[in-house]
């Protein structure tokens, strides 16, 4: 057994992987769920060899010298968890015994050895200690429910925990004045602080905030939609405070089931903290552990657990971040009125979002529909419904102009159900935006999107799109900053896309070159990088950065065919190939006349170009939004077709 490993009884416990598991009687090992305070409580107790650890030496060991702690609720429901995994009785215990006024020691075998022989009545009695200079112990504060939060318990401490000390007459009137006094500072902080570990100094210095993704603890890897759905619930409630900057839940999630040091995650994403957790449920209840880490120093300077009856799961994230909110004294919104959400509509709409996120049409639509059969006035499913169908307009899944009555519908659904959603005016912002082609009230949606949440990413982007789609290339690059700044890991060739349509390619080359290097880019950042180098005349760097793109979607024989079209006739060859392979696809799978239109502009041929766009646009095609946006298209701007097109969609003129 390494140093690393401890076995004892039926348990074997791994501190690198942090895991604990025991052997049944089947001979087969099963994980046993503990959280992270606890577990590293128990690494502490076998370290020891059987040597009693103090309270104190806890405290330093699990939360830090610097910090005030309330080490009655932090150490017994620490211990209290422990003894819960390994189903130790507190009264005759096989693991954990405690030592009064003192502290813990592990007192069964472990890896074949026998703790060391120290008999709890042979130690010496505990020294005196100063009752002055030192912060006094205040009562225990175990969790319970209705307390808004903060699980505030009446019992003050296990009776075993308690120390007697004895007072001669000599020591009376120093002694009572002493104790008085710490009555008093202990009474007085009992009525400022609340049951928690807090750092009061270094919570007020967080200012941004990054959620880890929630570790699912339920063992089973299929309720992963469900800690990433109240990752996502969470990080959305959080994003409503104004005065704190709260990062996507894009760039949060590439940190999920990764083993980093907070300081560097801190550092990639530009936060101050970190709030990271694990959930787990099971038919009936929700238990949520979540902890403020200040990423300067590493520090904890706040944690919780709540549990929850599932009927109560919905409303969770919204409590949740109300209280972060104060901890780190931010201007908190006000909080949403409460409405009733049934818990199986609640799952099918987590289920949804999961699918969503990854473009999927066909899994995510079943999922919105059932949370709305299962509750007709639940506004969030019906915003999921609209921008399931809007993306579905997209991606082929159904024709646009189906999308587009779909899409709407929902909208206006959930928008008549709950105006004071920020998804729902983002619904409708969308909708307005790629198929209404109404600018002024799809701006209208964005800014009320954005006072209800002005961290959120996603519509920051969408707002900046539909600024350049009107020539405010200004206000759009705040905009496009403002996306990049809330969502740094996320769609890594963004940036540099917009710079291409703001016609500044040197910035965009610089941008995307910049993303290329980075060991998070995305392939599509080589395929902006190569129409880059295009429109700025440097052909044969981008039928080379072309062909990266083409190996990077592992389409090696297209890769090759690129080349040779580049050998044999220069930049004209390689543009009719692109255009030809297009065509091929697109007699197999489902590519937009506008994709197609925009590769034909690579050839110069205006006439095809045209005529492609104006497909497009029968075809009601969300895309042509960005028309003039696209560089591509700007040999186009003096002819009277493509003028006629750019007036029926109702952008105001580029030329």
């Amino acid at each position: 057994m390494s140093e690393s490993q401890y076995k004892f009884a039926e348990f074997q416990l791994d501190c690198a992987s942090f895991e604990l598991r025991r052997q049944g009687r089947s001979h087969k090992s099963e994980r046993i769920s503990l959280e992270r305070i606890p577990m590293e409580l128990l690494i502490l107790l076998l370290e020891r060899q059987g040597s009693v650890v103090t309270r104190q030496e806890i405290v330093d060991r699990l939360w830090g010298k610097d910090v005030f702690v309330d080490t009655e609720h932090g150490i017994n429901t620490a211990i209290r968890k422990i003894r819960q995994a390994l189903k130790d009785d507190p009264e005759s215990p096989r693991f954990v015994h405690t030592v009064s006024g003192k502290g813990y020691r592990f007192v069964a075998e472990k890896n074949g050895d026998p703790p060391h022989a120290t008999a709890v009545a042979a130690m010496p009695p505990e020294a005196p200690q100063p009752m002055f200079g030192q912060p006094p112990t205040l009562p225990a504060l175990s969790p319970v429910e209705g307390t808004g939060g903060a699980e505030i318990s009446r019992r003050s401490r296990d009776a075993s925990d308690v120390a007697t000390v004895e007072i001669t007459p000599s020591q009376t009137k120093p002694a009572i004045a002493a104790v008085a006094l710490s009555l008093i500072t202990a009474a007085a902080l009992t009525l400022v602080l609340p049951g928690r570990i807090f750092r009061t100094n270094q919570a007020a210095q967080i200012h941004s905030l990054a959620v880890i993704p929630l570790a699912n603890l339920s063992g089973e890897p299929a309720q992963d939609y469900f800690a990433d759905g109240m990752t996502d619930e969470l990080i959305t409630a959080l994003a409503k405070n104004r005065t704190l900057r709260v990062v996507s839940r894009t760039s949060a999630m590439q940190y999920k089931g990764v083993n980093r040091p907070v300081r560097d995650i801190a550092r990639e994403l530009g936060v101050d903290g970190i709030l990271e957790g694990s959930v787990s449920r099971n038919a009936n209840r929700v238990h949520m552990t979540v902890q403020l880490i200040y990423a300067l120093t590493d520090t904890h300077v706040w944690a919780e657990s709540y549990d929850r009856d599932i009927s109560q799961a919905s409303s969770l994230p919204e409590e949740l971040s109300q209280t972060i909110a104060k901890e780190v004294r931010v201007a908190t919104s006000p909080a949403p009125p409460q409405r009733y959400i049934n818990p199986e509509a609640h799952d099918a709409y987590l289920h949804g979002r999961y699918f969503w996120l990854t473009h999927n049409v066909p899994q995510t639509l079943p999922y919105f529909q059932k949370a709305i059969q299962l509750q007709p006035d639940y506004a969030a499913a019906w915003s999921g419904l609209a921008d399931t169908y809007g993306l579905a307009g997209m991606t082929g899944d159904l024709q646009p102009r189906d999308a587009m009555a779909k899409s709407e519908a929902a909208a206006r659904k959930a928008l008549e159900l709950d105006h004071s959603l920020p998804e729902v005016h983002t619904s409708m912002c969308v909708w307005y935006t790629y198929y209404g082609w109404d600018l002024a009230r799809a701006e209208a949606e964005c800014r009320r999107g954005l006072e209800l949440n002005p961290n959120y990413p996603e519509l920051h982007h969408i707002y900046a799109s539909l600024l350049l789609s009107q020539n405010r290339s200004v206000e759009a690059l705040v905009e496009e900053k403002r996306y990049r700044e809330l969502d740094p890991l996320g769609r890594s060739w963004d940036l540099g896309e917009f710079y291409l349509d703001m016609r500044q390619y040197d910035a965009a080359i610089a941008e995307l070159t910049l993303q290329s290097n980075s060991h998070r880019y995305e392939d599509r950042v080589f395929f902006y990088l190569s129409q880059a180098y295009w429109l700025k005349g440097m052909y044969k760097e981008s039928e080379q950065t072309l062909e990266k793109f083409l190996q990077a979607e592992h389409r090696t024989d297209d890769a090759a065919a690129a080349h040779k079209a580049w050998e044999q006739g220069g930049e004209k060859l390689l543009a009719q190939w692109k255009v030809n392979n297009l065509k091929a696809q697109a007699r197999h799978h489902y590519i937009p006349n506008y994709e197609i239109a925009c590769t034909i502009a690579g050839t110069g041929e205006k006439g095809e170009t045209l005529e492609y766009l104006e497909a497009a646009y029968r075809d009601h095609s969300p895309n042509l939004i960005d028309l003039q946006g696209e560089p591509m298209f700007d040999f186009l701007h003096s002819d009277p077709r493509y003028q006629s097109l750019v007036k029926k969609i109702g952008l105001p003129p580029a030329y």
